[in-house]
């Protein structure tokens, strides 16, 4: 038997000494850790551990101190920020601790425990009572829209001694127990802690997003990282609500990290509303929205990017690919400055943390295209937004996220106040992916499509080149060739490019439209080269009328090549009838 204490060794109970706005500092003497939970208060205001000076802890607030006092109990978790992964997860809206928001009201109380509604899942069990079970392995499906199963934690293995029947269970139910160790529907994991993979895999398929200045010029792949910057008013919310909505990943995370409350609720508005392209019902169904607005808490922000990505880690552990769409990772740096400035850390750039350059690393690190511990293949694809202030990229979130990620799509200021969307500069932006995506293409059936990316990219660079000097000179005074080029640039623009959102036909493109409309309109700059070169008018061949080419984009299906095909045809047929 172990020693009993004297009474002057009993551990003293936890008790706050000052509370300064989200800031609470404790007297605690029974031992903590750094990022452990601790709650605060009658109300049990959760708080993260983010400093330890002897027996006095400072904690920082996930919620509104109000009415937190000195003297008021703190009781400590014994363990870091965890959340619960399971089915519930699917068509539900969380806050940055992903409790569900779903009965919370207008505002959330102090010390919101986040209990879900009371809601079972079918389960059908796929391994025998008295098996073996290896970590990873699928003990049984769960009945959703999206292919869910109940696996084997990480780190355990061994005999099946309990398989629950085929049923409907709850979240809490005790479905199996493998070597003597319980498995719930299911599980709760630390969000600062990646899931473990058996090996990570070199990005070699496409993501389709259905926008085609990205899956023609600027392509990503399962298990990319992506960020988006762009300014105030350029269309970044607008563009990733268009890729949750049309990209053909299997589920989709959203979160709004410091977005506006209004901007959040259209974002659920509308995935409740569009029909899914795959299944039939909601897109919602297979959508997780993370909803941490403005308004809320500084450490909750900063905690529900790791949320997301501890929950995109979920989903591709059973086999699926998983899109994670950040927005913003800006105002996510800006919690990290702010926390930073409170705990008296030294400030670097613009008052950012040093820091900021490995948390940065570290969030993006978190996407790849893996080989699960159970043999599956999955992915987590990151999509992050950035909002320099100004639209000034130099700054330090932007520049250091430019490093680690393997896609850049800068949106244009200029593109934007000239009403084309989505404002994809084909000047700032790049894909690392290409070479290996330009394989993918060809496996696939596209064997043109490296070649017609040249193509178009050399164009449009050209006609940027002689932008400036049509200002200057104007377009007539430019040789018969450049002139050609201006044009080509303009049907690029306008009649491939540009990509309407509002657009029941236009909103989403598929690859064989996206190749069909890239193809009429370097065949029509070809022929318009053909006859420059033949002595035909510059002017003459500015005339005709490129509508039906331009407009093919929002009169064809998302499916529709022929239409495309047969715009292109009327504009050769009047080239020639012109010229």
């Amino acid at each position: 038997m172990g020693a009993v204490k004297a009474p002057h060794d009993a551990v003293e109970a936890p008790r706050i000494l000052r509370v300064a706005g989200p800031l609470v500092e404790l007297t605690y003497t029974g031992g903590t850790a750094m990022h452990d939970v601790v709650l605060l208060g009658e109300a049990a205001v959760p708080a993260e551990v983010v400093s330890i000076r002897g027996d006095v802890v400072t904690a920082q607030a996930y919620e509104y101190t109000g009415g937190l006092a000195p003297g008021g109990p703190a009781r400590p978790q014994g363990g870091p920020l965890s959340v619960r992964l399971g089915p519930g997860l699917l068509g539900g809206v969380f806050d940055g601790l992903l409790r569900p928001l779903a009965h919370a009201g207008d505002r959330l109380t102090a010390g919101h425990t986040g209990m879900p509604e009371e809601r079972t899942w079918s389960f059908t069990p796929s391994v025998p009572e008295g098996g073996q079970a290896a970590e990873g392995e699928v003990l049984g499906e769960i009945g959703l829209p999206v292919p869910l199963g109940v696996l084997v934690p990480p780190g355990c293995s061994g005999p099946v001694t309990r398989i629950a029947p085929a049923g409907s269970y709850d979240e809490g139910t005790v479905v199996a127990v493998v070597a003597g160790k319980e498995i719930r529907m299911s599980a709760r994991w630390p969000v600062r802690k990646p899931r473990p993979v058996r090996e990570r895999l070199g990005a070699v398929e496409p993501l389709t997003t259905g926008q085609r200045a990205i899956d023609l010029l600027f392509p990503m792949a399962l298990g990319s990282t992506v960020a988006v910057p762009g300014s105030f008013g350029t269309g970044k919310t607008v563009l990733l609500q268009q890729i949750a909505k049309w990209c053909d990943a299997d589920v989709i995370v959203y979160v709004g990290c410091g977005e506006r409350g209004n901007e959040m609720a259209d974002v659920i508005a509308e995935l409740s509303e569009l029909e899914d392209p795959r299944t039939g019902g909601r897109l919602h169904d297979r959508t997780v929205v993370i909803a941490n607005t403005s308004n809320m808490p500084m450490m909750a922000r900063e905690a529900s990017i790791h949320t997301a990505a501890t929950v995109a880690e979920y989903f591709r552990d059973m086999g699926l690919d998983v899109v994670l769409i950040a927005d913003s990772t800006s105002r996510w740096a800006e919690a990290l400055r702010e926390f930073a400035s409170r705990m008296g850390e030294l400030p670097a750039e613009e008052g950012y943390p040093a820091r900021l350059a490995s948390e940065l690393a570290a969030f993006y690190e978190r996407a790849a295209a893996v080989r699960t511990l159970g043999g599956r293949t999955g992915s987590v694809t990151v999509i992050g937004a950035v909002s320099p202030p100004g639209g000034d990229v130099t700054e330090p979130v932007t520049a250091h996220t430019e490093r680690f990620v393997r896609c850049l799509w800068s949106l244009d200021r200029d593109l934007a106040y000239a009403r084309h969307y989505p404002a994809l500069s084909w000047s700032a932006s790049f894909s690392r992916d290409v070479a290996a995506l330009a394989a993918a293409r060809e496996r696939a059936g596209d064997r043109d499509w490296p070649q017609r990316r040249t193509r178009v990219a050399a164009l449009l660079t050209e006609a940027d080149r002689l932008a400036d000097l049509v200002e200057l000179v104007g377009v007539a005074a430019l040789p018969p060739q450049e002139r050609v080029s201006v044009l080509a640039g303009r049907l690029l623009r306008e009649g491939v490019l540009q990509q309407n959102a509002l657009s029941p036909l236009d909103s989403y493109c598929s690859p064989a439209k996206t190749a069909a409309l890239a193809e009429a309109v370097l065949t029509v700059v070809a022929r318009c080269g053909e006859l420059a070169d033949s002595g035909a008018r510059a002017d003459a061949v500015e005339a005709v009328d490129f509508t039906p080419l331009l407009r093919a984009r929002e009169e064809a299906g998302p499916e529709d090549t022929t239409a495309v095909e047969a715009a292109r045809d009327t504009v050769l047929a009047r080239l020639g009838e012109a010229l």
